[in-house]
């Protein structure tokens, strides 16, 4: 791993467990944790010549990032859902994810900002993400892609979306997915780990899932996952989630779905947030650029 790499990714991972993880806890009250993610998000670093745009799409507040440039796009839309255990985060703690990705694929970026925990519980994280799906398809192909427990809804909608025989999007990309809430399931503390603790997650599982936990909506790992288009997993050996990411993998293969993951040594849940300032996370960007592509191509007429 070069020197630069593996320097920067020690200063990120101490100032996460410095000034996040110690935030993202029962004690503190949600609203509190939402406010100082805000905050923290002005660290990230965007890039040039990719301007956002806020706007509405069925109901529902977006943030849009895309080229400034009138520059020939690949033709459809990247829906991201962030991630936040379904109770914090928003489009502005993953603006600078969300303009990489516009950077790297070319294409616009859409995050909506979806209700969150416990205001509003399932389904209505679900709901806002079906509209907006809904709109955006009309439009052309979607590809899809969430991180944390937006990786966890992103594929609850692909499988509401197969349900309901509605357009398929082109694929799924999974960043650190959570995607079984039960708390049985909650993976045991991982020393690398610097950002999440089981006591949040299982706080936060609590507030989201209003006692339908086992429902394959909120836990999809549960679900049958045959259908689905192809699949692309990113996590880190240093999380919790790593042995989700791992089992849904697993699970997707058994479906027959066209499924790749990725593990990153020694990085942390959803690493990518970094883009634009760790090197391993702009390579795991520049991947997901490319399975945007193949999707691309798999989708033309």
């Amino acid at each position: 791993m070069p020197l630069g790499d593996t320097l920067m990714a020690i200063v990120l991972r101490n100032t996460l467990r410095l000034l996040l993880k110690p935030a993202l806890s029962p004690r503190w009250p949600l609203r509190w944790q939402r406010r100082w993610l805000d905050i923290l998000s002005g660290i990230g670093r965007l890039p040039r010549g990719i301007a956002r745009r806020d706007g509405i799409e069925a109901g529902v507040a977006v943030e849009r990032w895309e080229e400034r440039a009138a520059v020939a796009r690949p033709a459809g839309t990247l829906l991201f859902l962030h991630g936040g255990a379904y109770c914090v985060g928003s489009p502005r703690t993953h603006r600078a994810l969300a303009a990489w990705l516009a950077r790297a694929t070319g294409m616009p970026v859409v995050v909506p900002d979806y209700r969150l925990a416990p205001e509003h519980p399932f389904p209505a994280a679900l709901e806002d993400a079906l509209a907006v799906y809904d709109a955006l398809s009309a439009q052309g192909p979607v590809l899809l892609a969430g991180d944390s427990a937006g990786g966890g809804l992103a594929l609850a909608l692909a499988l509401q979306l197969r349900e309901r025989g509605r357009t398929s999007p082109i694929g799924l990309v999974l960043l650190s997915p959570w995607v079984d809430l039960r708390a049985a399931r909650q993976p045991p503390p991982v020393p690398g780990e610097a950002m999440l603790t089981t006591a949040w997650m299982q706080a936060c599982a609590a507030h989201y899932s209003a006692g339908a936990v086992d429902d394959p909506r909120v836990s999809p790992l549960l679900a049958d996952l045959r259908g689905l288009p192809p699949v692309l997993v990113q996590c880190g050996t240093d999380e919790l989630l790593c042995v989700q990411a791992r089992a849904l993998h697993a699970a997707l293969q058994a479906a027959e779905v066209d499924s790749t993951l990725e593990v990153a040594e020694g990085r942390w849940h959803v690493y990518q947030l970094h883009a634009g300032q760790l090197p391993s996370a702009d390579a795991a960007v520049a991947r997901i650029a490319a399975f945007a592509a193949r999707c691309q191509g798999r989708s033309a007429p």
